[in-house]
C-alpha cells in the first residue's frame, strides 16, 4: 500500500479535508496514474453537497490527466510513462450497451466502496465515479484512460475527461447536428462553451447562447457563438425566432441542471427539433411539458450521458482538433490551484466565476 495525499469528503456540504490515504497497487486490467492535473466539475460539487447521495467518506474528482506509473498483469497497449487522460467512463466491453457502441451506459455493476483506496487505518473510503481523482495518484480500470501525445500540457488534457467530451459529444453524437442547422445552447458555463465549440465544428448556421450572465455570453462569442441572448430579459425565445428568421432551433442543448431551463427549452424548438438533456438537476427535481404540442410537430427530448462518447475514438479526434487550433482547451482554464487550495477553488467555481478551475500537482 502506498500513502498519497487526497481531498476527502467526510460530510455532505462540509469542506473537503486534505489527508493521507492508502492506495493499493493495480491488479488485473488496472493502471496506476500519477496525476499532474484534475479539473473541478460541477458534478463533483453536487456529489459533495449530497445532491445524489452516495457513500461517505469519499474522494471525488473525475477530470484528470497524468502519467502511468504501474500496470496490472492484464493490461495491453499501455506502458509505464505513457501520458494519459483519466475519465470516469468505465466500460466492460462485453455487455449489450458496450457491444453496440455505447460504453457510457455500460451495465456491468461497479462498487466504488471496493475500489483501491482506503483510510490509513484500513477503513472504507469510496472512490467516487470510479475515479477519485482529487488525489495525487489513482488506480483505475484500463478502459478509463486514453493515451495522449507526448508534450501535450496536462492541465489542458484534463479538460478532455468530462466537460469537453460531454459538450462536443452532445452536439456531434447525441444530436447529430448537421452543417447549416440552428443550435441553441442554454447555459454558457464549462459544458455549454464546449457545446458551442461542437456546434461551430459541426458547421451550424446560427449558434445562439442563452444565459443570465452577460460576461458568460461574451465568453460564448469567443468560443464560437454567433449570438448571445440574456435569459432573464422578457421571453428570450422570441429573440431566437427573430435571429433565425422564424425557423427556431433544430437542437436545443440544456447544459445546466436548472429546472426553469428545462421547462423553457421546448419553446426554442423548430418543427422536428430535439431538446438534448445534458445538465443534471438534483434527484427529485421534475419538469413538466405538454406532450400533445411536441407530438404534433414531431419534437422530442433526448437524454445524453457524457456526450455518448466512445473515448478511444473521440478523445484522439479532439486532441487532433486541439493541435490544429480548431478546439480551445487552454482558454477553458480559469485558474490553477494546489490541492491544499481545493476548497477555495470549489467556492470560486460555485460562485460562477470560473470556466474550469484546475488542481495541479507539480
Amino acid at each position: 500500500m502506498a500513502l498519497i495525499k487526497a481531498a476527502v469528503c467526510h460530510e455532505f456540504g462540509a469542506p473537503l479535508v486534505i489527508e493521507e490515504i492508502e492506495l493499493r497497487a493495480p491488479v488485473g486490467a488496472e493502471v496506476e496514474v500519477n496525476l499532474d492535473a484534475v479539473a473541478i466539475c460541477h458534478s463533483d460539487i453536487s456529489y459533495a453537497e449530497g445532491a445524489w447521495g452516495g457513500t461517505l467518506p469519499a474522494v471525488y474528482g473525475h477530470e484528470a490527466a497524468g502519467r502511468i506509473t504501474a500496470l496490472g498483469a492484464g493490461v495491453r497497449g499501455l506502458k509505464e510513462g505513457d501520458p494519459v487522460v483519466v475519465t470516469l467512463i468505465r466500460a466492460c466491453g462485453s455487455c449489450v450497451p458496450c457491444a453496440t457502441g455505447s460504453p457510457v451506459t455500460c451495465t456491468t455493476p461497479h462498487d466504488g466502496d471496493k475500489d483501491p483506496i482506503s483510510t490509513t487505518s484500513g477503513g472504507l473510503l469510496h472512490q467516487a465515479m470510479a475515479c477519485g481523482a482529487f488525489a495525487e495518484r489513482v488506480v483505475v480500470d484500463h478502459s478509463q484512460v486514453v493515451k495522449l501525445p507526448e508534450g501535450m500540457a496536462m492541465d489542458a488534457a484534463s479538460m478532455l475527461a468530462c466537460g469537453v467530451i460531454t459538450g462536443i459529444g452532445a452536439v456531434v453524437n447525441s444530436a447529430g447536428l448537421r452543417a447549416g442547422q440552428n443550435a441553441v445552447i442554454i447555459g454558457a458555463g464549462g459544458v455549454g462553451l464546449n457545446a458551442i465549440q461542437g456546434a461551430r465544428i459541426a458547421g451550424a448556421a446560427n449558434i445562439i447562447a442563452v444565459d443570465m450572465n452577460q460576461d458568460k455570453l461574451d465568453a460564448a462569442m469567443e468560443f464560437g457563438a454567433t449570438h448571445g441572448v440574456l435569459a432573464n430579459e422578457g421571453a428570450p425565445w422570441r429573440q431566437v425566432r427573430k435571429i433565425t428568421g422564424g425557423q427556431m432551433a433544430d437542437a436545443v442543448f440544456v447544459t445546466v441542471g436548472a429546472i426553469p431551463a428545462y421547462e423553457a427549452a421546448p419553446r426554442y424548438l423548430a418543427r422536428n427539433g430535439r431538446v438534448i438533456m445534458v445538465g443534471m438537476p438534483h434527484t427529485g427535481a421534475t419538469a413538466s411539458y405538454e406532450p400533445v404540442m411536441m407530438a404534433a410537430v414531431s419534437q422530442g427530448l433526448i437524454g445524453t450521458k457524457m456526450g455518448d462518447v466512445v473515448i478511444a475514438r473521440d478523445i484522439p479526434w479532439m486532441v487532433d482538433l486541439y493541435q490544429q487550433g480548431r478546439l480551445k482547451l487552454d482558454e477553458l482554464i480559469s485558474r490553477r490551484w494546489s490541492l491544499d487550495e481545493i476548497n477555495e477553488a470549489i467556492a470560486d467555481t460555485k460562485a460562477g466565476h470560473a470556466r474550469r478551475n484546475v488542481i495541479v500537482f507539480r
